[in-house]
């Protein structure tokens, strides 16, 4: 199926369609939107960020070691089993 208004033969996209602000959206000053931010409020985002990382990584740990556990478990409970059906 064709679509008569795809942007790759060069009409308007579904989005440019129904986009009611052509203009984008300016907030804050020229620095903000460049990117640079203050010295204070990205440490304070980068000490969050760190925070973030090490309960996940933190957890992730936990879960595979409880993993690893259960399958061990597992597989052990399978060994028994079958070894006392073989050797009745």
């Amino acid at each position: 199926m064709e679509r008569s208004y795809s942007s790759a033969h060069g009409g308007a996209s579904w989005a440019d369609q129904w986009d009611y602000n052509p203009e984008p959206a300016t907030f804050g000053s020229d620095k903000k939107r460049r990117g640079v931010l203050s010295a204070s409020g990205n440490s304070k985002y980068k000490e969050k960020f760190s925070e973030g990382v090490e309960k996940t990584k933190s957890v992730a740990s936990h879960g595979v070691r409880k993993v690893k556990q259960g399958t061990s478990s597992g597989i052990q409970w399978v060994k028994d089993k079958y070894h006392k059906t073989t050797h009745k």
